[in-house]
This record gives structure tokens, C-alpha cells and sequence, in this order.
């Protein structure tokens, strides 16, 4: 049409129109158009589509066939800002908790992939808290490993160098028969001790085998387990060692954490009798 600048008068009656995106311009230029007077142009019907058939052409909505960049750019702006606010508070707020989800995902993948292999490399995975460490290389290894002869997964000695800590926890996890947790102030107090035993319970829960292994070494009140639900879950359904009523009887001490590693992982082996002495560490008999 623009190379028709003086044209002044246009007859299209009985032609066919294609009612599309690709014919926008011409109903725009139609009604817009000062120079060029188009003939009964109101009348003119569409022969497709079939379901736009014999309607008005001029009564089209063409408002979808073109793009409103103002509102394009708002969405894509309001949509930016969404996303970076949405990833500020998570990488705040809900960080360890997404990568904990990764990472639990990825034992229930080592889990299903790893189930029908019985091979374990360790008879036990040791997790404690690195205030509680002269205990464990001063009292536990030498017993366990240089007397009783079980082999044991250490942080310091057998994790892999350059792998994420998280990926080594799970290994170590589902690479060991049994999971020994060494409890104190300081291991409840600690988020790394935390995700060794939500990934072994984790495990505990979804295997249903006797795997986990609770040693307190000092007595904590019940008022204080209280923020730690499944730890709480854990001790109502899992039996313990208390290292602090054992000084009297360290042997039986260690007799009875060698039975529990010599226990098959069966449910049935949570009915060993492994306390020294009965209830909760620090609950009265009477609670």
C-alpha cells in the first residue's frame, strides 16, 4: 500500500480473506487509513479458518497479533525480581536445608542402587563431635579396634580429601554395617553432627534394620532433647549406651557395645538389652 500513495478508492467485494495474524495490517491499515477509501469494507467476511467462517472481517480482535513490549519488559522485570528475591532468601534462610534434601536424595539413590550388595567395607561409622574426639581416639578405637578387631570409619583418617563433606557422610554411612553416634552437649550443638544422624535415621527408618547405635557420654536431661524430635523418635525406638553410668562397670560397658555390633540388622535386634542402666540418661526411673 505504500507504494500506492495516490490511491484513493479500492473495490475488494467478493474476495476471499484469510482471517489471521498474517492479515492484521490490512484490517489496521483499513480502518486507519485517511487517504484511501476502501468500498463496503464492513461487509467483508472471512472464508478462514473454517471456525471464522462468514464472520465480519473487520470485527477481528487483532490486539493478540501484536506484542506490547512496555508490558513484556514489566513482566519480564517483576519476574527478575521475584526470582532474585526468591533466591536471597533461600541462600539465607533455607541453605543447609536444601542441601541436606540434595544430599538425602542422593542416599536414597546409593540406597535403592546399593541394596542387594551386603559387602560392607566398615563394621561401623563413628560420629561424634570434635570436642569428643580424645574420647573416641583415646577410649573407643583402642578397644574396638585393637582389641575386639572391628574395623571403624573415622572422619580425620578415612575420609576422602578434595569430596564434598556431605558426599563422605553418606558414604561412610551406607559404607558401614552399623552407625555409632557419640551423644554430648556439644553433638547436639553441632549442624555437621546433625546431618550424620538425620541421614542415619534416615537410613534406619527406610532399611528398617537395627544400623544405629546411640552412646551418651553424658547424661542430659529429657527438657533438653526436646528440641530434637527425632532424636527423642530415636531413643523411644532405639536402644543406648550410657557412658557415664558405666564408670563403675566399664567392661559391661564394652561387652555390650560389642554385642550390639555383632547384632544382625533385623528389627528383631533392637531388643537387645544394650543400657547399663534403665531409662532415658538423666531421667528418673519415675519419669
Amino acid at each position: 500500500m505504500q507504494s500506492l500513495p495516490a490511491l484513493v478508492y479500492l473495490d475488494m467485494q467478493g474476495n476471499s480473506f484469510t482471517c489471521d495474524c498474517d492479515n492484521a495490517w490490512f484490517l489496521q491499515w483499513v480502518i486507519t487509513s485517511k487517504q484511501t477509501q476502501v468500498s463496503d469494507a464492513y461487509n467483508f467476511e472471512c472464508n478462514f479458518p473454517p471456525n471464522l467462517k462468514g464472520r465480519k472481517l473487520l470485527e477481528l480482535d487483532v490486539r493478540s497479533c501484536t506484542v506490547d513490549v512496555g508490558f513484556v519488559c514489566y513482566i519480564s522485570t517483576a519476574c527478575a525480581v521475584m526470582v532474585v528475591m526468591a533466591v536471597s532468601f533461600t541462600h539465607h534462610f533455607l541453605q543447609w536445608h536444601l542441601v541436606y534434601a540434595y544430599y538425602l536424595l542422593l542416599a536414597f539413590l546409593y540406597n535403592t542402587k546399593h541394596k542387594d550388595k551386603r559387602a560392607h567395607p566398615y563394621d561401623a561409622f563413628v560420629s561424634y563431635n570434635a570436642n569428643d574426639e580424645h574420647w573416641v581416639i583415646g577410649e573407643l578405637l583402642p578397644k574396638l579396634e585393637d582389641e575386639q578387631g572391628w574395623r571403624l570409619c573415622l572422619h580425620h583418617r578415612d575420609f576422602q580429601p578434595g569430596k564434598p563433606i556431605m558426599e563422605n557422610i553418606t558414604d561412610a554411612i551406607y559404607g558401614s554395617r552399623k552407625t555409632i553416634c557419640v551423644i554430648s552437649h556439644d553433638y547436639l550443638a553441632s549442624e555437621w553432627c546433625s546431618r550424620e544422624i538425620q541421614v542415619a535415621s534416615f537410613r534406619l527408618f527406610d532399611e528398617q534394620k537395627d544400623v544405629l547405635i546411640l552412646v551418651f557420654l553424658e547424661d542430659i536431661p529429657m527438657q533438653q532433647l526436646s528440641p530434637y524430635h527425632r532424636m527423642r523418635r530415636l531413643l523411644k525406638r532405639q536402644t543406648y549406651l550410657s557412658w557415664s553410668r558405666a564408670v563403675a562397670h566399664p567392661d559391661l560397658f564394652w561387652e555390650k557395645l560389642r554385642q550390639a555390633l555383632e547384632t544382625r540388622e533385623d528389627p528383631a535386634g533392637e531388643h537387645l538389652l544394650l543400657s547399663v542402666g534403665d531409662g532415658i540418661p538423666g531421667e528418673r526411673p519415675d519419669q
